[in-house]
């Protein structure tokens, strides 16, 4: 089943692998992509990915950057960036979707303001993360008020225009991991007691207002998904408080939202994601949205990948760590040959940005 092809981004895939995005900060300093993230892209297309998920991408100069040297689409300079990355890509037969990020509480870098913003003056859990380029306990942001609300639509909205107009076959709007979107979602984030407060009613409102938004600036035939987790970067054990029935809340808001497909992580995908003996995060998200679904989480084994395929838990299935180590998996698993191990240190540290010895390696000799 995995090497089926798939009706998605309006265009049959050429299988069902994908590239999960993964922060590589190897973007120059004002955010602009270079030749080496498109070497780096290139060489996912090259192995036999059908579709690729960029890294996160910041989409405003004011509060979005998370991360120093973290790509952008905030300018035409960054789109026109991103241009060759995705002619690259395309070239090799293969879908590229930007990954659109606002880091909100979770501010490591940025070099548009010392300040970040949030749903609620609240701290993030744990601290900054070395491999990306920080250190000690998150700044407290600032309690968003109305003039940020409209600034934080605009700037997806905008974005989502200029990834459309770089090329990329459709756009992801980061909704997990701690960032903003997920901020507004979490209960210990979201203390506002206003209709964006409160219920996961209320707190999934602001996500939905921001959908509707793009939907209506890029149209109708453009793809617009979202990615969902329970899981924050620095908070990696968070569980919804609500279970099953707040994951029910936020998955059938999402399914009668204008969107193309949801995109699940987890610690582990095939795991009951609520609780033993519970649904998995994906399955939820599949029943709940009846929408088309990428899982992502301890995949790079075949055959539990397909074993989701095939329960019907998913759609496509979103490898990270493993493409890492093997930037030509699919290409590995054809085969039969076997793959790769993940190496945190060699890859990871002391930063996480894209390795020489990554792109020099030869992943394609038969």
């Amino acid at each position: 089943m995995l090497f089926r092809e798939y009706d998605f981004l309006n265009q049959n895939v050429k299988n069902r692998f994908v590239v999960a995005p993964m922060t590589r900060v190897s973007a120059e300093e004002d955010g602009k992509p270079n030749d080496t993230m498109k070497d780096y892209y290139t060489r996912f297309a090259k192995g036999g990915f059908g579709t690729i998920v960029t890294e996160g991408i910041y989409p405003d100069q004011s509060f979005s950057q998370g991360y120093s040297h973290q790509p952008g689409l905030a300018t035409a300079i960054h789109a026109d960036g991103w241009k060759p990355i995705v002619d690259a890509v395309h070239e090799e037969g293969t879908a590229i979707i930007a990954q659109l990020m606002h880091a909100g509480a979770q501010m490591q870098a940025n070099r548009y303001s010392d300040e970040s913003i949030a749903p609620s003056a609240v701290q993030p859990k744990g601290e900054q993360l070395s491999f990306y380029g920080g250190s000690g306990p998150f700044p407290v942001p600032r309690a968003m008020d109305d003039h940020d609300f409209r600034e934080v639509k605009e700037s997806f909205v905008h974005s989502a225009l200029r990834a459309k107009e770089a090329g990329f076959d459709g756009v992801e709007l980061h909704g997990a991991n701690g960032y903003l979107l997920d901020q507004f979602l979490t209960d210990y984030f979201n203390l506002r007691n206003d209709e964006y407060g409160g219920s996961p009613e209320n707190r999934v409102k602001f996500v939905l207002e921001v959908i509707e938004e793009v939907r209506a600036a890029v149209g109708e035939d453009y793809p617009v998904g979202i990615r969902i987790s329970q899981a924050k970067a620095a908070d990696g054990e968070h569980k919804w408080a609500g279970g099953e029935e707040e994951a029910r809340t936020i998955f059938e808001a999402l399914g009668n939202a204008p969107l193309d497909f949801v995109h699940t992580t987890d610690p582990d995908a095939a795991a009951s994601s609520f609780g033993e003996n519970t649904k998995t995060l994906a399955e939820a998200a599949k029943l709940f949205s009846g929408l088309p679904v990428i899982a992502n989480g301890k995949l790079t084994d075949p055959v539990k990948a397909a074993q989701l395929l095939k329960e019907g838990q998913a759609d496509l299935i979103a490898v990270g760590t493993g493409a890492l180590a093997n930037p030509d998996l699919p290409n590995l698993i054809d085969k039969g040959e076997d793959l790769r191990e993940f190496d945190f240190k060699e890859i990871m540290l002391p930063q996480a940005n894209i390795k020489d010895h990554e792109l020099n390696q030869n992943i394609f000799n038969g």
